[in-house]
């Protein structure tokens, strides 16, 4: 599969809310690198390991701090991302589309499905059994790929299939997240032309 050179899929996005702005730069064929700086720390180590699998480049910063509490800071990120997805592939000419990744790790193992298909959506099955991870509530994470599937308009399955440790579940997640969307916006042979399906 081709890699098109740094910076031609790429995107910036900012979006203001009640005194706070929200910052992504996003380079889809970036080289592993992440500055995240959302005020939430476990969530910034999660969108670090989420730009590793995912050989993307992401910066993420927040201008004003948080407002009201991490869940709308979360999700006005995930809402960010999404737009900086979309923005990045354009009209999506040439890509694989789909990309299902699962990732272990040491007991729990989850699977992201995803679709770049236009059509928003979100399938979403991870229970925590703890209402927090360090300084990030776990409800969050939900709310965190409803807003990137809203506003990429891309199809994503979220599936716990084993996990005990929170922190392990959390990380599992993100992984297979970075891995499926790395599989779905490669670009496949130059003999297929336009979107499948």
């Amino acid at each position: 599969m081709s890699k098109d050179a740094p910076g031609v899929r790429y995107a910036e996005v900012e979006r203001e809310t009640r005194g706070t702005t929200v910052r992504v730069v996003l380079d889809l064929d970036g080289e592993k690198q992440a500055t995240a700086e959302t005020g939430v720390n476990y969530f910034d180590h999660l969108l670090g390991i989420f730009a590793f699998h995912g050989c993307l480049d992401l910066g993420v910063s927040i201008d004003g701090g948080l407002h009201v509490d991490e869940h709308h800071t979360i999700e006005d990120v995930g809402i960010c991302l999404g737009q900086a997805i979309h923005q990045a592939l354009g009209d999506g000419e040439g890509i694989d589309r789909f990309g299902t990744e699962y990732a272990p790790l040491d007991e729990a193992l989850a699977r992201v499905s995803i679709d770049i298909s236009g059509r928003p959506y979100l399938a979403y099955d991870a229970n925590f059994t703890a209402g927090s991870i360090g300084d990030l509530s776990t409800e969050a994470v939900e709310e965190f790929f409803r807003a990137v599937a809203n506003h990429a308009a891309v199809t994503i399955h979220v599936q716990m299939i084993s996990g005990k440790n929170n922190h392990h579940i959390a990380e599992s997640i993100f992984m297979s997240f970075g891995r499926a969307l790395r599989r779905a916006v490669h670009r496949i042979e130059s003999r297929v032309k336009g979107r499948a399906g």
